[in-house]
């Protein structure tokens, strides 16, 4: 008789639960009624990154799954990061990371740039100042090389009064750079040691070769340092450098 009371009363105990739990999750009151969106929204505003959200979500409070909700925050265009919290009974929070880009990639045209973590992200590149920005190029799986080897070269060019308009590593893995002045030097193949001794050799020595031909560095319009021994130097104003057997210094 009492095994009997007992097991009703589990039975009752569980139906109970169980009818609570549905109650929990069918009723309008835990429905998601709004969003908040804290942190990085330089580039989007709460109402736009919440209209791009909302359509995309299901369930309630309760049931909702916060990490696809993380991934439709991730789809949106600059948002590198995001973190989604439940806030009772309601409501989500989130808080996002914009992307911070350092650089176009890519070919002219193309809506892609990376960022401060070398990671290549596709966006509107209107939404940023393109001239303040210099261009990256290589393949994607490569970003990460590109970026460390521009901030290795950047001080290099700086020294002598240049800034670095883009950077490419090309398919068969020469680097080349041109200048802000549309100077176009081809640094060759090599690892980022490699490539800076050569370029601080040819910058040691650039002073004394233009100033032969009364020029100064400024006048540099192209290089090329891929010879065993030497560069090959191209100067504004100066049409041949072959007839004073000075082309290779």
């Amino acid at each position: 008789m009492n095994m009997a009371t007992a097991s009703l009363l589990l039975v009752f105990v569980f139906l109970l639960v169980v009818g609570v739990a549905w109650w929990l999750l069918r009723h309008p009151a835990f429905a998601i009624q709004s969003i908040t969106v804290q942190g990085d929204v330089t580039r989007n505003n709460a109402v736009t990154l919440r209209a791009n959200v909302m359509p995309q979500l299901s369930g309630n409070f309760f049931t909702i799954d916060l990490n696809r909700t993380r991934e439709a925050f991730e789809a949106v265009s600059w948002v590198r990061g995001a973190v989604v919290h439940r806030d009772f009974p309601n409501r989500l929070r989130t808080v996002l990371v914009e992307h911070e880009p350092i650089a176009l990639w890519g070919d002219d045209g193309s809506n892609k740039l990376v960022n401060q973590q070398s990671r290549v992200f596709e966006a509107n590149v209107e939404d940023v100042d393109v001239e303040t920005l210099p261009r990256l190029k290589g393949l994607d799986d490569q970003s990460a090389m590109v970026v460390q080897m521009y901030r290795d070269l950047v001080p290099i060019f700086e020294a002598m009064d240049m800034g670095i308009d883009s950077l490419e590593l090309t398919p068969l893995g020469s680097w080349r750079v041109q200048t802000e002045r549309g100077a176009l030097l081809e640094l060759g193949r090599g690892t980022e040691t490699e490539i800076e001794a050569q370029l601080k050799f040819f910058f040691r020595t650039l002073s004394q070769v233009t100033a032969r031909y009364g020029r100064t560095p400024m006048a540099l319009a192209g290089a090329d340092l891929r010879h065993k021994d030497g560069y090959a130097l191209r100067l504004r104003g100066v049409t041949t450098l072959e007839a004073d057997g000075n082309k290779k210094p």
